[in-house]
């Protein structure tokens, strides 16, 4: 692994377009402190069971309101509202009124693409220990 001039290791460039922007931009090794705490929300945003569930549902159907939201996750309609409001806040759903009902939708593909490699990862590496331990209990 090589190194550029600013010591930054040439790897971590090529992460995606955006990394390479930030790197250009931020003359300093590491993220300066806005992309971390930026990064910081997105993360925390996605740590939360219910809303990984809302997230999830949106994945499979594009769009949905509170009721349908409540249906699909299996959780009440009061448990997703305050977790909808959040999402929306941190920029990852979008809402669209229509008439009384509020329907709700992934902010961007990003957010899909970030939820479907979290569930490979997942699926494929951290919790194939914690899917054997499962097993040996069934």
């Amino acid at each position: 692994m090589s190194k550029s001039e600013n010591g930054v290791a040439e790897s971590a460039k090529r992460c995606c377009p955006a990394m390479d922007r930030l790197m250009e931009e931020h003359d300093q090794p590491g993220l300066p402190n806005w992309a971390v705490e930026c990064l910081n929300r997105l993360f925390s945003s996605l740590a939360d069971p219910t809303r990984l569930r809302i997230i999830h549902a949106l994945v499979n159907s594009d769009r949905l309101n509170v009721t349908e939201l409540a249906e699909h996750t299996g959780l009440s309609v009061s448990a997703i509202s305050h977790q909808l409001r959040l999402l929306r806040d941190r920029f990852l759903l979008e809402a669209e009124r229509e008439g009384r009902a509020v329907y709700y939708s992934l902010a961007d593909d990003h957010v899909r693409t970030l939820f479907c490699i979290g569930i490979e990862h997942a699926y494929n590496d951290c919790t194939n220990s914690l899917r054997r331990e499962a097993e040996r209990k069934a």
